[in-house]
């Protein structure tokens, strides 16, 4: 019952102090404090004989009540017990030191105007004790109301901290991020060190807090001290650097976030909002790649644009890249309706009614394409219409060659037919050196584009790269729902490997490739180091919070119909040339065959046997390695 009573009583005088102290009562207890201080300023002085010998009672009847006035005073004049107590800062520091300067000069003026009166020489305050009084109350005052901020932080505000972390970089970066945690009131966040793999900054303190090594600081360490989370806050932190500290705590069941880049913070300030959990873009294994945009800019204004595929991954990144450009008509069509209605919404702020067009509408469907070409009459085509899922294309070779052969014939024949100014086709490095039903489509749709180039007005270009983070269908949501699901995370082998990319990097290729585009190249990118996928899945689970193999698992299923082990970016036969931009090369695609338009008519002309669907698979397939003999499939019958 007793202890009861105590939480009771507690938990009443918590949710009290949490409403704000009355401006009044902050002023009697200044007041008060003021006397004290007065008193024990004497008390100590006269212990020490230093100054005047009065006594005590003469000292509380006479001297006092002029203490009361000249600090009442000050503090009325300077208003400084109207300041916030709990949220006490800099500027409230100076304030009180203002509001003693204040009752110094005016003490200090009682004392001269006492001294050539006629009053009592029991009314004169020492000299001494003026100024020790001041410089005591000033630092009492300050340290009483920093007190009373450390536990309504840590006490009255909500209890203890929901989480403890530690930042990595005992740098500005570093301490700018820890204030920055300090000053969040609401966060209810607990820094408990920093690491720094600095040896000069070992074993000293910032704020109170301690630098560790980051040897120090593993599992144990972090389980041991409660810590949750993990900021890392070093500026020019590059992949190779960030995966070497991602992995010091991949056994620990820690959240790992990450300082931007200065140049990122809002006004040059950091705040709470930008500290982000690290993301999967940040292991590409290489810088992002920025492109000219006033290049991309100056290509596209004023022109009438057509995205093909537009409510796809790609496709719709480009929309609104271009939404943003001064584009005078964007056309946007697609085949999926449910998506195509949600890029519409999303972007209702971004382009108006008539500037925008939302068109459904299927690439197979010549007479439809027709209309749209007619009625639009496009500058610049970016298609981004096709299928690409691999292991679904194996099975359904011929949607795969109606969409990505047949669909790609008809709009670049479109293009070429009304006159298109640039006509610019998202490919992948599927289709380099083909294994997959989806990766030799697309292959036979650059080589169409491109022969297309050296007999037609219009200029067609390519752009090639690899896999996209976070687009539909991509290895990421995959890994994300599954680590959701409690795992195991799917890979094929431990092996395999591939080129990846971010949405705005592929998307700024396309736009780039508009821009310096002459007709007939093939743009890639140098992506740097090829990805292990397994590694990939091991971090994203490091990610989440969770260890691997202990908490989840990782199941190796083998290479699915289709699929390489290793992707690459050009054929053996294509030549790399450098472009203005360090990271973009050109392949100049050389293939001799004077029978190639007629072979991509007859496969895009075929018709479906739906009476024997393994027949149609054996015939679509025969058909492929006509036109493209490098293509391998592994595909059973």
């Amino acid at each position: 019952m007793k202890k009861l009573s105590v939480k009771y009583l507690s938990y009443k005088l918590r949710k009290n102090l949490k409403d704000e102290v009355p401006r009044w009562i902050v002023l009697a207890i200044d007041l008060y404090i003021s006397v004290n201080t007065f008193v024990f300023t004497f008390l100590l002085l006269k212990f020490m004989k230093i100054g005047p010998q009065t006594k005590l009672h003469e000292v509380v009847i006479y001297q006092v009540p002029i203490v009361l006035i000249c600090s009442l005073t000050a503090f009325l004049a300077t208003s400084s017990y109207k300041g916030v107590i709990r949220h006490t800062g800099f500027r409230d520091v100076i304030n009180v030191l203002i509001t003693n300067l204040v009752y110094l000069a005016l003490i200090s003026l009682f004392y001269w105007l006492i001294l050539y009166s006629s009053l009592k020489p029991q009314f004169i305050i020492g000299k001494s004790v003026i100024l020790v009084h001041f410089l005591f109350n000033m630092l009492v005052m300050i340290f009483l109301r920093i007190l009373y901020k450390g536990i309504y932080e840590n006490y009255i505000g909500g209890g203890k901290p929901r989480r403890r972390v530690m930042i990595y970089g005992a740098g500005d970066s570093g301490v700018i991020t820890y204030k920055v945690l300090n000053k969040e009131d609401r966060n209810r966040t607990a820094v408990f060190g920093f690491i720094d793999d600095n040896t000069k900054k070992r074993k000293k303190k910032i704020d109170g807090l301690k630098i560790y090594n980051p040897d120090r600081v593993d599992a144990d360490f972090l389980k041991r001290n409660g810590i949750s989370e993990i900021i890392i806050s070093i500026q020019n932190l590059n992949s190779y650097e960030l995966n070497r500290i991602t992995d010091r705590f991949s056994e620990a069941s820690v959240e790992l976030k990450k300082v931007p880049a200065v140049r990122k913070w809002l006004n040059g300030d950091l705040s709470l909002r930008q500290i982000k959990s690290v993301n999967i873009d940040d292991f590409l294994g290489r810088e992002p790649i920025n492109l000219d945009s006033k290049e991309i800019f100056n290509e596209v204004r004023g022109k009438k644009i057509l995205v093909t595929g537009a409510a796809g991954s790609i496709g719709s990144e480009i929309s609104r890249q271009l939404m943003a450009c001064p584009v005078e008509q964007l056309v946007l069509l697609d085949q999926a309706e449910s998506a195509l209605y949600d890029l519409q919404q999303s972007t209702l702020n971004l382009c108006s009614k008539n500037r925008c067009v939302f068109i459904i509408g299927d690439v197979r469907n010549q007479p439809k394409m027709d209309k749209v070409f007619k009625n639009f009459k496009p500058d610049i085509v970016f298609h981004a219409a096709a299928y690409k899922h691999v292991p679904l294309m194996e099975e359904n070779p011929y949607e795969a060659i109606s969409t990505n052969v047949k669909g790609t014939k008809i709009v670049s024949d479109l293009s070429c037919k009304y006159e298109v100014e640039k006509f610019v086709m998202i490919s992948t490095d599927k289709a380099v050196n083909p294994t997959s039903v989806m990766g030799v489509t697309k292959r036979i749709a650059e080589l169409y584009v491109t022969h297309l180039n050296s007999s037609e007005k219009s200029r067609f270009i390519v752009t090639r790269f690899g896999n996209v983070l976070g687009s539909n269908g991509s290895v990421i949501p995959v890994f994300k729902r599954q680590i959701e699901e409690g795992g195991p995370l799917t890979v094929t082998s431990t092996e395999i490997s591939r080129f990846f990319m971010t949405i705005p990097e592929a998307c700024q290729l396309v736009l780039e490739a508009a821009a310096i585009g002459s007709g007939g190249e093939v743009f890639v990118f140098d992506m740097g180091q090829p990805v292990k996928i397994f590694d990939l899945a091991k971090k994203m689970i490091r990610l989440s919070g969770f260890r691997y193999p202990e908490d989840i698992q990782i199941s190796i299923t083998g290479l699915r119909p289709g699929e390489k082990l290793h992707e690459e970016l050009l054929t053996s036969n294509e030549k790399c040339l450098k472009t203005h931009h360090p990271k973009i090369m050109v392949a100049i695609v050389e293939r001799k065959d004077d029978s190639l338009i007629e072979k991509i008519n007859r496969l895009a002309s075929v018709e479906m046997d739906r009476d024997d669907f393994k027949r149609e698979k054996e015939i679509m397939i025969s058909k492929l390695v006509e036109i493209v003999p490098e293509f391998h499939t592994k595909t059973d019958f």
